[in-house]
């Protein structure tokens, strides 16, 4: 297990770290699994012996009962692991039990404090945007929140690349502590967060980690072209993630994952993982399982070497079209590429030269 810098901070996590969405099962989360406090001391045990450092959750997984059994799976190996939460996300029927005001943000945390039977959270992320409480009123709240002990650090998940930008510079503006992570969507499947997200992550120091990167189960090798995906796995059960602009394409990358998989005799489940956590900027992948064997084999997947045929072949079948202002430059001979996008410009020139264009 290889360990990296949380953003420009001095905490070192895993790069692999274990979800706990299928945690608890309650309300629309029963389709996720239903993980109770055995079973998931147990998965901590299994993640922690194999290196694994940080467990992320949430307020809204199973409204409330993830954390719950978090809290009690964890027992004393919580002062020896990292623990991240999320809020924002609506956790009532009350207009204010949702967002990122500090009225919502400060009764969040103190209820997943409690919940999660600790006096603080290390890292507590901002679960997603929100467009109408002002960006300096969500950090004033999260300055109140680390100053009180309660935070350590936070970071965000799912903003886009401006919204970070906005919170980083209210941040910067205010002399107040910045965010210092995102959390994104990002598979071979999809792989949008190479146009803007990654390349900002990269310019900013910021840390980045991966939710959902086997596609929400879609990517397991259980979704194949003309069969009929299993009852009980998460797509069986009409999950409604993720969104696949292009399911042709989605089934020749599951497809591509179960061929490099034969060869090295493992899951396409666990080459998808190990393709992901050396991508550029990619601090941390998390990983979850319903049972001990999917976690398992999933851990894996950081003994995982990929070859130089494996990459290509995986790089073929999941690369993207350049956008604009991308195609512009690469194809106007733009030269003073910024670092921290010349990964991704270098895939587009590829892509470009192939074509012809």
């Amino acid at each position: 297990m290889k360990y990296r810098a949380l953003g420009n901070t001095g905490l070192l996590v895993s790069e692999l770290v274990v979800g706990t969405v299928p945690f608890g099962g309650r309300g629309a989360f029963e389709k996720t699994g239903s993980v109770d406090v055995d079973l998931a001391r147990r998965q901590f045990d299994l993640a922690f012996e194999a290196g694994v450092n940080l467990v992320d959750t949430a307020d809204l997984y199973s409204h409330g009962l993830a954390e719950e059994i978090v809290g009690k799976a964890l027992g004393a190996k919580r002062q020896s692991i990292i623990l991240a939460s999320k809020a924002r996300s609506p956790m009532g029927d009350n207009p204010n039990d949702s967002g990122a005001s500090r009225y919502h943000l400060i009764r969040a945390c103190e209820a997943s404090l409690k919940r999660l039977g600790t006096d603080h959270i290390d890292l507590y992320q901002i679960h997603n945007w929100d467009g109408i409480t002002p960006v300096e009123e969500t950090l004033a709240a999260l300055e109140h929140l680390v100053q009180s002990g309660k935070v350590r650090y936070f970071g965000t998940s799912n903003y886009t690349a401006w919204q970070m930008m906005k919170t980083l510079g209210s941040a910067r503006l205010n002399g107040w502590q910045q965010p210092v992570s995102q959390q994104i969507y990002y598979t071979p499947e999809a792989r949008e967060a190479e146009y803007e997200l990654l390349p900002m992550a990269l310019d900013q120091g910021l840390a980045t980690l991966v939710w959902g990167p086997l596609g929400e189960g879609l990517l397991t090798g259980k979704v194949r072209r003309g069969q009929q995906t299993p009852p009980g796995t998460r797509q069986g059960n009409n999950w409604p993630e993720p969104y696949v602009h292009d399911r042709e394409r989605a089934y020749d990358i599951i497809e591509t994952l179960i061929e490099v998989g034969q060869r090295h005799g493992c899951s396409p489940a666990r080459v998808c993982l190990a393709w992901l956590k050396d991508r550029p900027g990619i601090t941390s992948v998390i990983t979850a399982g319903r049972s001990l064997e999917q976690l398992q084999d999933n851990l894996q997947a950081v003994d995982l070497v990929l070859t130089a045929e494996d990459l290509a072949q995986i790089e073929q079948a999941t690369r993207i079209a350049p956008q604009y202002p991308y195609w512009h430059r690469i194809a106007a001979e733009m030269d003073r590429i910024d670092p921290a996008e010349a990964p991704f410009i270098a895939l587009y020139r590829e892509t470009m030269k192939q074509r012809g264009e």
